[in-house]
């Protein structure tokens, strides 16, 4: 499947201020699939008779997916399933497995066959970082969604208690080795780890820009493209001074690089708006090197999603439209139509009536 654009619920407003229905609105209004982030889901949920019960996630699956079918829109996953990898206390870990169980119900009637799962960032006396325990526990999961179809995409987030690098990440994907477990690159956690420090004057790493490229060198050297599940585009705002105790985004329950990503992220191309991570060679080294066909989702998170506006979700799908065209023409993907549809366009009309 040639490269096709897709965007994260969550991305055009959060579920607390903004309704899904005016989101999906948007979405397919300017031609994008979807990754349906938990949180949304749960909103619906919460809204039936007795709140957010078990029973209550099927019924809003359900919704949610007519809602999509509705408006031509694609589920490309259920994300994030969180705090699962390397859980030092085993009841817990069972615990979630049974949760797992729910999730694989939720995705089939939401009518997708992925599940993504990012790397945990509980503190390290709740979480091992064990490779032999994590890769046990993802085999486990592998294990219980083949039979029913189910894939999962493993990811690393850039402030991960143990895995915090995609190298890593993918160690355990190699591990695992099951068909239906594979890695999904982020392009944020990526740069955010390798090449970025939001506490830093500049920015940046030390050595930023040489461990980029040898990390990019390593990606293509190693990586097997068949084990990519999808990749998620973002950038990020250089900020003014570093993310330190004095600035506005600091938090002291989160670690800075968490606290700049729920402020700051940018969809690729907006450096109008300081956009300044080497996306652009992630992409490369993905798209031309590697060769990867699949879905490009913007996953943004920002302090402007919780804005009240209710032209946040326009604004939002709008600006990740535009950048979905930056990437079309830096990659030349306007040569590939995914089968057989056009790509989208700033002004295209809406895939179904709205």
């Amino acid at each position: 499947m040639p490269c096709r654009p897709a965007i994260c619920s969550h991305s055009l407003g959060r579920a607390w201020v903004h309704d899904l229905p005016s989101k999906l609105d948007q979405a397919a209004r300017h031609g994008f699939d979807i990754e349906l982030f938990y949180e949304d889901l749960f909103y619906v949920a919460k809204e039936f008779p007795g709140g957010a019960t078990p029973e209550n996630h099927i019924k809003a699956a359900h919704e949610v997916r007519s809602l999509c079918d509705e408006r031509g829109i694609s589920i490309i996953c259920l994300q994030p399933f969180m705090h699962y990898d390397g859980l030092r206390d085993r009841e817990k870990h069972a615990e979630r497995v049974e949760e797992m169980k729910l999730w694989i119900e939720l995705a089939k009637n939401l009518g997708t066959s992925l599940i993504a799962i990012p790397s945990t960032c509980l503190p390290e006396e709740l979480v091992s970082g064990d490779l032999d325990l994590i890769t046990q526990d993802m085999v486990e999961v592998a294990d219980l969604g083949a039979p029913e179809g189910i894939e999962f995409a493993y990811e690393a987030l850039c402030w991960g208690t143990h895995v915090d690098l995609w190298e890593r990440c993918y160690e355990v994907v190699c591990r695992v080795n099951r068909p239906n477990f594979k890695i999904c690159f982020d392009t944020y956690n990526f740069a955010g780890r390798v090449y970025a420090d939001p506490t830093s004057p500049a920015g940046k790493n030390p050595n930023a820009d040489a461990d980029m490229q040898a990390s990019l060198k390593r990606l293509v050297q190693t990586v097997d493209v068949k084990k990519i599940a999808f990749v998620q585009v973002v950038d990020a705002e250089r900020l003014s001074k570093p993310l330190l105790e004095d600035h506005e985004f600091y938090n002291p329950e989160q670690c800075p690089r968490m606290s700049w990503s729920r402020n700051c992220r940018l969809f690729y191309g907006e450096e109008d708006r300081g956009a300044y991570l080497p996306i652009k060679a992630i992409l490369k080294a993905l798209i031309v090197d590697l060769g990867y066909e699949g879905y490009l989702s913007a996953e943004l998170f920002s302090r402007t999603l919780i804005e009240p506006q209710s032209s946040v979700p326009e604004q939002h799908a709008r600006r990740a439209a535009i950048s979905w065209q930056k990437i079309v023409a830096d990659f030349d993907l306007d040569k590939k139509e995914a089968n057989g549809r056009p790509q989208p366009a700033l002004e295209q009309a809406p895939r179904a009536q709205l």
